[in-house]
């Protein structure tokens, strides 16, 4: 059975804001700033670039109640 996926909570590590333009969405972070993104979000081409340049960092895997409130709160944005 295969594992479900997913998101992460990402934080701006770098000291200036941050725009990730992803392909369902657009974030932007101040310097500091925490925000949950979904399992196919952090496979995006623009996540990975900003991940290996460090402007942003992984801190943890979503809890399950995180991930409810983001996948609610994405389907209520539309």
């Amino acid at each position: 059975m295969a594992r479900a996926r997913r998101g992460m909570l990402i934080k701006n590590t770098h000291d200036r804001p941050v725009t990730l333009a992803l392909t369902s969405r657009t974030l932007a972070l101040a310097p500091g700033d925490e925000q949950c993104i979904t399992a196919d979000e952090v496979r995006d081409a623009a996540m990975r670039e900003h991940l290996q340049i460090r402007t942003v960092s992984i801190v943890r895997p979503t809890t399950a109640e995180e991930e409810e409130a983001l996948q609610a709160r994405l389907a209520a944005e539309g």
